[in-house]
């Protein structure tokens, strides 16, 4: 059993900072990409930025240069640092991870619970 468990979010107002955090945990063999998508409200979910596992990172170019990913190997986590929000940012954020686990070596996509993030003065 694997699970991405999500922690951060909530209410900020317009130009503050909030960071996100998911944890990976369970039978995990090996975590290949990690990344952070958004939906925002009646819209589709898309894709804010991912990370290797050597540390390369890919953004959206909606949010370069304001929002920062990393990642704790050892610790199976993935951060998203987020700063200068604005009210489009306002979206449900989920943590992925491509991985494999003890029991299927076939790499899958996970995803965490989903955090609301909400930026409104």
């Amino acid at each position: 059993q694997v699970q991405l468990v999500q922690s951060g979010g909530g209410l900020v107002q317009p130009g503050g900072s909030l960071r996100l955090s998911c944890a990976a945990s369970g039978s995990i063999f090996s975590i290949g990409v990690m990344g952070w998508y958004r939906q925002p409200p009646g819209k589709q979910r898309e894709l804010v930025a991912t990370i290797t596992s050597g540390g390369n990172t890919a953004y959206a170019d909606s949010v370069k240069g304001r929002f920062t990913i990393s990642r704790d190997n050892a610790k199976k986590t993935v951060n998203l640092q987020m700063n200068s929000l604005k009210p489009v940012d306002t979206a449900v954020y989920y943590c992925n991870a491509r991985l494999t686990t003890t029991t299927n070596l076939m790499p899958n996509d996970y995803w965490g619970q989903g955090t609301q993030v909400t930026v409104s003065s």
